[in-house]
């Protein structure tokens, strides 16, 4: 043993892979067992030991385990609504430009996943506000928060539709994983600061139309871009370089904008009188056989 960064403790997440690649998501208990095909390994093994280790089953089978990374958690962790990958959640963070000590409004609570990932990149200073309309959510995604972020008194979570308004005001970012973020437009322009992002995340290409569409409408932002991530693992041996027969393709398309003034139109009356420019006429001074000099 040496320090506790560098071993497990009791109530810690613990990774357990298998040599087939297997992952199994753990929280470590004294006197707890985790039980599989390949049979019972004790938490008592792990805790106070190496993060890193190998460790065997009554089985004699070998078990590596590790701490989750937060990608890890998210794909493995208990769900109630469809989760958004950690590729996507990564692209939300950087698109949408969240930093540390901004104030963001996010629609749609969900599992946890995507509130966790704001909550990491505002950091202590700054503040996460949700709205969430279904109650029956709230107990999983909580826990799911607790696991990911060790300081989530920054949190705000309201029951509550933000199609009918928010009382959020000077907000830096707005982050939407709800159907019909058309319905929010006039809430978002009216809660962003001016220079404020807002990203929404949608399965569908009709309804990243749809927003678009009321986007432009309402006239209070500009810089209207949408795209979606494909995702690409390869399998590099020795001898075999090829891509990963499955691949994590389209799971959503985010769609951004930024909250400015509306657009000033333009004039189109009379053409403004252009002043009249005599061009000067170059001298010449010819030579008796006429050539020019």
């Amino acid at each position: 043993m040496t320090t506790n960064k560098n071993t497990f403790q009791p109530q810690e997440l613990v990774l357990l892979i298998d040599r087939k690649g297997r992952r199994y998501l753990k929280t470590l208990e004294v006197e707890q067992v985790f039980h599989s095909h390949l049979g019972r390994l004790y938490h008592d093994q792990l805790i106070g030991e190496s993060v890193g280790g190998w460790y065997r089953t009554d089985k004699g089978h070998m078990l590596l385990a590790i701490r989750p990374t937060f990608g890890d958690f998210v794909v493995e962790m208990p769900r109630g609504p469809q989760i958004i990958y950690p590729k996507d959640l990564g692209n939300i963070v950087t698109f949408a430009d969240v930093y540390p000590g901004a104030t963001v409004v996010e629609g749609g609570l969900g599992s946890g996943a995507l509130t966790s990932a704001l909550l990491r990149a505002v950091g202590p200073s700054g503040r996460v506000v949700t709205y969430e309309i279904d109650e029956k959510w709230l107990p999983k995604a909580k826990k799911n928060i607790q696991s990911l972020v060790e300081d989530h008194s920054n949190l705000t979570i309201t029951v509550g539709d933000i199609y009918q308004g928010i009382s959020e005001r000077d907000v830096d970012r707005v982050v939407l994983d709800v159907p019909e973020p058309w319905q929010a437009v006039e809430t978002l322009g009216d809660a962003l600061v001016m220079g404020g992002i807002m990203l929404s995340f949608l399965p569908t290409i009709l309804q990243v139309h749809q927003l678009v569409n009321a986007l432009e409408d309402d006239g209070r932002f500009q810089l209207i871009d949408s795209f979606e991530t494909l995702l690409r693992p390869w399998h590099l041996k020795e001898r075999s370089v090829r891509p990963v027969h499955r691949m994590i393709a389209h799971s959503g398309f985010l769609t951004t904008a930024v909250r400015c003034q509306p657009r000033v139109l333009e004039q189109r009356g009379e053409t403004p009188a252009v002043p009249e420019v005599i061009e000067e006429k170059a001298w010449q001074e010819e030579e008796p056989n006429g050539r020019d000099v």
